[in-house]
């Protein structure tokens, strides 16, 4: 049994307000969120499956907590990439859950988290690469993982994507945090054509050393990739190939990655 609590703290980490439970905890916060304040989860144990939801609007996401989880409220051009709902007025219902055993090892999109942030986070799963368009929110690694599968424009929400500053030797992770068993990605390629290129042939990197390189269609259409069973911590898209196409400018809207936790044992 783990003890779970949810906190509001502002920039000078003066709590605003705090709840705490077993197995359970929810959160209403009757303030309207300022720039600095964070949302702080603290468990008893470590390494657990939680569903966490930051914010009512943006919903709950099936996390794997290996630690603490600070997350920060977005402002500003930080906040673009998001729902305008989010985060917004001065009623707010958060929640933490601890998983049971059959959602644990239930077969589900592994890659999806709603709750995921830039930079160095303990709540998985978690994306990052190795460039993101000028450095802004609409273009940030983290949209790709976030559930909205909307590809047919760029930009704002809801068409936020992993833009990959037209460089060729561009690359995202998607970090599991922990070893899965996946069998299935799916991709949603960005197609806000004849503004968008598409890529013809990208390559999948496995934790497990293994590699597989993958021909894409022109398509607003989910791309499917179907193999035996694989033990990962993470996978890799890589050596992204773009069409002989006028515009530079191939994106990512979404990656999914279907899979199940690997038992204890395994």
């Amino acid at each position: 049994m783990a003890v779970l609590a949810l906190k509001v703290l502002d920039k000078n980490d003066k709590t605003i307000c705090v709840s705490s439970g077993e197995d359970f905890v929810s959160l209403v916060c009757t303030a309207e969120y300022k720039e600095g304040d964070r949302i702080v989860l603290e468990t008893s144990e470590k390494n657990i499956h939680v569903f966490l939801q930051v914010d009512d609007a943006l919903g709950a996401s099936f996390c794997y907590v290996t630690d603490n989880v600070s997350y920060y409220v977005p402002f500003g051009e930080k906040r673009i990439c998001l729902s305008p709902k989010v985060f917004s007025g001065n009623r707010h219902y958060l929640y933490a859950r601890v998983a049971r055993e059959d959602e644990i090892y239930s077969y589900r999109n592994l890659a999806l988290n709603v709750c995921d942030q830039h930079g160095e986070t303990n709540c998985y799963p978690h994306a990052f690469a190795n460039v993101e368009t000028r450095g802004e929110s609409v273009f940030a690694a983290k949209n790709a993982i976030d559930g909205v599968c909307e590809n047919r424009s760029h930009g704002e929400w809801p068409y936020e994507s992993w833009g990959i500053n037209m460089q060729d030797d561009a690359e995202m992770t998607v970090d599991f945090g922990r070893d899965v068993e996946v069998d299935k990605v799916v991709l949603f390629t960005r197609s806000d054509f004849p503004h968008d290129n598409w890529w013809e042939c990208v390559t999948l990197c496995f934790s497990d050393g293994t590699s597989m390189k993958w021909k894409l269609e022109k398509s607003q259409l989910a791309h499917v990739l179907k193999f035996a069973p694989k033990k990962i911590r993470w996978i890799k898209l890589c050596e992204l190939i773009k069409a002989d196409d006028p515009s530079p400018f191939p994106a990512l809207s979404q990656i999914e990655v279907y899979g199940k936790d690997c038992l204890a044992e395994d």
